[in-house]
């Protein structure tokens, strides 16, 4: 290897390889470069002190699913990984970077995988004269933030994805909590009236108080002030509201910079020797904030930086799957505004009685623009496979929603997809695969995810194998399935309407801690407005 980064074989590689940011998508760009034989050297650099992780699991290590050592990834051999390291600079004329202690590393090719950080509300009382945030308050980016949540009576702040799924967590995990959110129910910006309402009654039974439509006046210690005047007691105040692209070390270097530092199709900066990629990155043609976008910008770029014929850049579209325990919810895409004029034929089912609603908005071609699916389990993995394979819907719509398959026949009860069916879109694994990993003796959650991958992205397809594994068990009794991996959710921007983000967890009912969660019709607080 010459130290312009050129391979003795003629064909173009990157050299020296830096990747600034030990998370999933940095982690995932080490591996897939050792994977497609790249020989320089490549150095990970994580201001993190602990081995690298999947930030998606941080709720199951909330509610008790999951301890912190099951979420580590794996370490990637031949790859140089510093941790508690953090970057401080820029030389972009000498190709070098500058950390914290001093020191330098070199590189032939630097990738910025910073990611996101939280966005804490200017709330009065919620930091120290000095800026600290006061005892008891937290945000929930790192496993540390985790460690911080405690005692039994949890405030959340903000509605969002993240803060939706941070709620169900802690609920889950026995502890009484409060979601304080400024709309007239979660997720407002993703979902009309109808499924809002949906969501919020579901909440509501599950145990979680719901104080929508308010917002913070000011905090004191053990105790949240809302603007209507009405003091909330807390043990732990967990602020979900909001992430920003961590670009202040690619603005420092002259890099251009808008909400993230720009790329382009190839992920390169305007500085062609430094790339970017996952949630500190942007590009119009890349859906924001999502997990799957990051894999697949590790996967176009580790291709491009070891002279690799390009597979196509794939575009994932937006997917959120915030499940919560016996409540099936999707929103694709991105939902039309009443009186959009992009909208074209928009299908919309509605049984309030029975907890199920679906929209939905088609292009001219007949191809899903955009959904929100609740309480309508085989609609919503109908429309997702649609969805990501850009295909035209059945002419019958309401046949879709209610329960048939893609050509219009009607799924017999119990029967199971085909082995061809893509279950972990992360990772593409297929149905097929997951069996024969069964068969070869991964015969509960963890192992197939050890075999094959699967559930350990996004962790959207975890109830799908589990469900395949409890099948393949209930036709070979002998064969054991132990206990399941739960899965969780990334970080959400709750701030920014077009921050996208991110996934979901498994449906479990909450763990007691002497507690009983509420029947049905049971409320424990006023529902939000409508």
């Amino acid at each position: 290897m010459s130290g312009n980064g050129r391979h003795l074989s003629g064909r173009a590689t990157a050299g020296e390889v830096v990747i600034v940011g030990g998370g999933p998508v940095g982690h995932r760009l080490a591996e897939r470069l050792r994977r497609y034989g790249h020989e320089g050297t490549v150095l990970l650099l994580d201001a993190e002190p602990v081995p690298a992780y999947h930030r998606v699991l941080l709720t199951s290590v909330l509610d008790g699913g999951l301890d912190p050592a099951a979420v580590r990834l794996p370490p990637v051999p031949g790859v140089r990984s510093l941790r508690s390291v953090t970057v401080t600079g820029l030389d972009r004329a000498r190709r070098r970077v500058r950390t914290g202690t001093g020191a330098y590393h070199r590189y032939d090719t630097l990738v910025l995988a910073t990611g996101a950080e939280p966005v804490l509300p200017a709330v009065p009382g919620l930091r120290t004269a000095d800026g600290r945030l006061i005892d008891g308050v937290t945000a929930l980016r790192s496993l540390a933030d985790c460690a911080r949540v405690r005692g039994d009576r949890v405030i959340v702040l903000g509605g969002g994805p993240l803060g939706l799924e941070t709620a169900v967590a802690l609920r889950r995990s026995g502890r009484d909590v409060s979601l304080v959110h400024r709309g007239p129910y979660p997720l407002d910006r993703l979902l009309d009236a109808a499924a809002g309402e949906l969501l919020a009654r579901h909440l509501v039974s599950l145990g979680v108080r719901l104080e929508c439509g308010q917002s913070a006046a000011r905090v004191e210690p053990g105790k949240l002030v809302l603007d209507r005047g009405r003091p909330l007691a807390w043990d732990t105040l967990v602020c979900c509201t909001g992430v920003r692209a961590r670009t202040a070390l690619a603005r420092a270097a002259g890099l251009a910079v808008r909400g993230g530092v720009l790329v382009d199709g190839a992920l390169r900066t305007s500085d062609p020797r430094i790339r970017a990629i996952g949630d500190c990155a942007e590009h119009p043609g890349w859906a924001p904030g999502l997990l799957a976008s990051g894999w697949d910008q590790a996967e176009v770029l580790a291709r491009s930086l070891t002279g690799r014929r390009p597979v196509g850049e794939r575009r994932p579209g937006s997917v959120l799957r915030p499940r919560v325990p016996g409540l099936p919810l999707g929103v694709l895409g991105v939902p039309l505004q009443a009186g959009d004029p992009a909208a074209g034929e928009v299908v919309t089912f509605s049984d309030p009685a029975g907890g199920r609603y679906a929209t939905m908005a088609l292009d001219a071609a007949g191809r899903l623009s955009s959904a929100v699916v609740v309480g309508m389990s085989d609609a919503l993995a109908a429309l997702t496979q649609l969805h990501d394979a850009h295909r035209s819907l059945p002419g019958d719509r309401l046949a879709l929603l209610l329960g048939r398959t893609v050509t219009g026949r009607r799924t017999p009860t119990g029967s199971a997809p085909a082995a061809s069916t893509v279950v972990c879109r992360c990772s593409n694994v297929t149905r097929e695969t997951l069996v024969r990993a069964w068969h070869d003796g991964a015969r509960e959650v963890r192992a197939l995810a050890r075999a094959t991958r699967a559930t350990t992205g996004c962790g959207t397809c975890a109830d799908e194998v589990r469900e395949l594994c409890a099948r393949l068990t209930a036709e070979q009794p002998t064969a054991g399935c132990g206990p399941s991996a739960d899965e969780g959710v990334d970080d959400v921007d709750d701030c920014d309407p077009h921050a996208g983000d991110r996934r979901s967890r498994n449906d479990r009912a909450p763990a007691g801690r002497g507690t009983a969660l509420p029947g049905p019709g049971e409320r424990l607080a006023r529902p939000c407005p409508r």
